[in-house]
Order: structure tokens, then C-alpha cells, then sequence
């Protein structure tokens, strides 16, 4: 498999986190910048999510795309 590494190719795959969670705003993208731990807090804080269900969708958002930190 090949995976793609989030930090390096940010500005393409900012678009499919938006497409997945529609409430991050474009601030809260470039906040997030490629960094997991930005991601999980900014799900966390825009829809009301307990820090391990956050953690639960990444999680799961990474598998399904095959993507790496």
C-alpha cells in the first residue's frame, strides 16, 4: 500500500478534511497545518466531541485513505 504522508502534502488533502468535516473552517485548516493532534482538538471543539470519539474518526478517516503523520 501506498501511503501518503499528511504533513508533506497538506494543501491537497485539506480538501478531503473539509469534505469529511464540513464544520472546520478554512482558519481552523491552516491551523491544523498537516498536524494530527491540531486535527483531533479542532474536531473535537467544532462538533461538541469527546477527545477519544475525535481520535475514533481520525483514526478511521486514516485507514480508510491509507494516510500517515
Amino acid at each position: 500500500m501506498n501511503m501518503t504522508e499528511i504533513s508533506g502534502d497538506w494543501k491537497i488533502i485539506k480538501g478531503k478534511v473539509k469534505e469529511k468535516w464540513g464544520k472546520l473552517t478554512d482558519d481552523d485548516l491552516e491551523v491544523i497545518e498537516g498536524k494530527r493532534d491540531q486535527l483531533v482538538g479542532r474536531i473535537q471543539e467544532r462538533y461538541g466531541y469527546a477527545k477519544a470519539r475525535a481520535e475514533e474518526e481520525v483514526a478511521a478517516w486514516e485507514k480508510r485513505d491509507d494516510y500517515r503523520w
